[in-house]
């Protein structure tokens, strides 16, 4: 549609996911009009990420050292090691403000139509660090998708000899939401984990 650098920024914009043809064409135009300053400074941090940030080498979360500030962290309980899919899944369990142990970053999650298996994610790294016995407990915090379920499922019956506590967040009806739009699964998780209400 248009030529040289504009579409050149059109289709890099573009890769990036969840943005689509004409959100990247809006992204550039707004790029285009923006003050040249405020550009470039869009431009050293997208820099400076790729140059400074990696990922942790214990629990695989994103860092700018060898290893995260969660895994720095004495005051974390390290008996309890919640396993996540990706980095933002970490930032939305901190969010909540409810959870003082450590993470594991997976990587994604078991999926063979993409050609994700086992091997493709960071299971072996998880294995090594149950394999000394200090971790009591894993919570299996994949996404509630068929990638997931089954991620939790295979990690589930991989650690299972080692005795550990294995749990899986609770899931169900949002607050707020109205069991007619709830779909069939959302609703049978509900179901299965009501608890008992004290009056």
């Amino acid at each position: 549609m248009y030529e040289g650098v504009i579409q050149n920024l059109i289709d890099e914009l573009g890769r990036l996911p969840g943005v689509g043809p004409k959100g990247a064409q809006r992204i550039a135009f707004y790029l285009l009009a923006a003050d040249h300053a405020d550009v470039k400074r869009l431009a050293d941090a997208l820099l400076e990420v790729t140059e400074r940030v990696r990922f942790c080498r214990t629990c695989g979360n994103v860092a700018e050292a060898e290893e995260c500030r969660i895994c720095l962290d004495p005051r974390r309980d390290t008996a309890v090691i919640c396993v996540v899919e990706e980095p933002k899944d970490v930032a939305a369990v901190e969010k909540i403000r409810e959870f003082r142990g450590r993470y594991h970053v997976l990587g994604g999650a078991i999926s063979p139509i993409d050609g994700i298996g086992p091997d493709e994610l960071r299971i072996r790294e998880l294995m090594a660090r149950l394999a000394d016995g200090a971790v009591t407990e894993l919570i299996l915090a994949t996404d509630p998708n068929l990638e997931g379920e089954a991620t939790a499922a295979y990690l589930a019956r991989l650690v299972k000899p080692m005795g550990l506590r294995v749990t899986r967040p609770a899931s169900g009806l949002p607050v707020g939401g109205d069991l007619e739009y709830a779909d069939e699964v959302t609703l049978g998780r509900a179901f299965e984990g009501r608890r008992l209400l004290d009056v």
